[in-house]
């Protein structure tokens, strides 16, 4: 059966964060279409994945035989994460916007699961496996908006996520999040409710989808 790699990286819980309740739902159709399947998930600010260290990242550049026994130990946990990343069918990311960027606990989870010669290079482990991300965020950072050239999610997801891990990436961006609560945006909530909206149906076509083609 299918296995799905769910990571969360809002520091909010609940209908308090606009990733987690999209990525739940993506979650809660594709469960429902493989009820025998496989979830592994990872909550990034509850457990947060430890920050590269010199022992973790230098491992994966010299043979298992030469690793001091610091490194063994390091090197064994971004392992873990690897084969967690191989062995899924689909993955699954909530990244909302934080001062412009990703959460620093998804770019740990990043630092780990990036491996040149394995899940990075030539032939990525993990090439083509689909992946859709959530990316959530309190404004507008399209195209043609006034902040357009502070969007630095998608760019880099799209840089690692596609350009090195070889996955097939889609992104639903849920944005506005912050009219309901900002009265300076009030006349952008109609935006947001929208936005909102569209972000849930994404989530359940995109989940509907990639079940049907996995069970094919």
């Amino acid at each position: 059966m299918a296995t799905l790699l769910h990571i969360d990286s809002s520091v909010f819980y609940g209908e308090a964060s606009s990733s987690r309740s999209v990525t739940a739902a993506f979650r809660k159709t594709w469960e429902e279409r493989h009820p025998e399947g496989t979830v592994i998930y990872h909550d990034l600010a509850a457990n947060p994945v430890p920050h590269i260290t010199a022992d973790a990242w230098s491992a994966g550049n010299a043979a298992p035989n030469e690793h001091t026994p610091e490194q063994t130990a390091a090197f064994a946990a971004r392992v873990k994460l690897i084969e967690e990343l191989e062995k899924a069918d689909a993955v699954l990311i909530g990244a909302p916007m934080y001062n412009f960027s990703i959460p620093s606990t998804l770019k740990a989870w990043l630092d780990s699961v990036l491996l040149l010669g394995r899940t990075a290079g030539a032939t990525p482990s993990a090439q083509g496996v689909p992946a859709v991300v959530v990316a959530s965020r309190g404004g507008s950072y399209a195209p043609g908006t006034p902040r357009e050239g502070y969007e630095f999610v998608q760019n880099y997801l799209e840089a690692v996520l596609t350009g090195t891990l070889g996955l097939d990436l889609h992104f639903i961006v849920p944005e506005l999040t912050m009219a309901p609560r900002n009265p300076a945006m009030s006349e952008l909530v109609p935006l947001y409710e929208a936005s909102r909206r569209n972000a849930f149906e994404d989530a359940i076509t995109k989940a509907t989808e990639l079940a049907e083609r996995l069970a094919a």
